[in-house]
């Protein structure tokens, strides 16, 4: 088990290389520190290359995954940012309690035509389950970084959200029509979606979780106020 001694030295030792590469990126005017302002500057989708030596921090490297920016280094062979690997950017987390099942079952059969790969968390019947459960085992793999996105599906919607929003880092959004997911994603960056499956119909949610899905996260002030959305959660694990 590594002490305390062991882990601020190396914070220390990653913040003194970060330092120095942002001072040497100021005196020689090379792109060697990459920031989320960086990050920001780019259309969703798009490729950002950078030197060999270059550092992004970890705030770039979050936008970049949320925006779909690929990064790639001096000659390398593009790499998709928000993977790593390629399979991520394709994959959805699928997740519903007894009251979604059937929701759940017919958007993993939408989502697999349309080409992601989805890894179902349950449940696997109609039999009554804690829609807790099953929001965590969804949004762990967002935050975990094995899945781009999760959808959950329980009978209003609003409990899952709930329990998907105290996983760090999941900006879980409960959407009920078209314009609900757009605003998520262009306005909030929402990387988990839910639904209430006796709220909408099947119809519905296919449209909702196609829009959501095809929405890019909105850049300057959107992801300006994104951040500070992140600023309160990291404010409140730190206490």
């Amino acid at each position: 088990m590594i002490d305390e001694r062991t882990v601020r030295e190396m914070v220390r030792r990653v913040v003194l290389r970060t330092v120095r590469a942002s001072a040497d990126a100021r005196l020689t005017g090379d792109t060697r520190l990459v920031t989320q302002k960086d990050i920001e500057t780019l259309t969703p989708g798009s490729a950002m290359h950078i030197a060999p030596e270059a550092i992004v921090t970890p705030l770039a490297r979050q936008l970049a995954l949320e925006r779909r920016v690929t990064v790639v280094r001096g000659e390398e062979t593009p790499t998709a940012a928000n993977s790593s690997s390629g399979d991520r950017a394709h994959t959805v987390a699928l997740a519903a309690d007894h009251g979604g099942f059937e929701m759940k079952e017919a958007l993993a059969s939408h989502l697999r035509d349309r080409g992601f790969s989805v890894i179902d968390c349950g449940t696997h019947g109609k039999e009554a389950v804690d829609y807790p459960d099953l929001a965590l085992a969804a949004a762990r793999l967002v935050a975990q970084g094995q899945a781009e996105a999760a959808i959950i599906v329980d009978g209003a919607g609003i409990g899952s959200c709930m329990a998907a929003n105290k996983v760090p880092g999941i900006r879980a959004a409960m959407c009920y029509d078209e314009a609900t997911a757009v605003n998520s994603r262009e306005h909030n960056a929402a990387n988990v979606l839910t639904l209430g499956a006796g709220l909408i119909g099947g119809a519905l949610a296919r449209r909702i979780v196609d829009t959501w899905l095809d929405t890019p996260h909105g850049a300057g002030r959107h992801a300006r106020r994104v951040g500070k959305i992140m600023d309160i959660e990291r404010r409140y694990l730190k206490g």
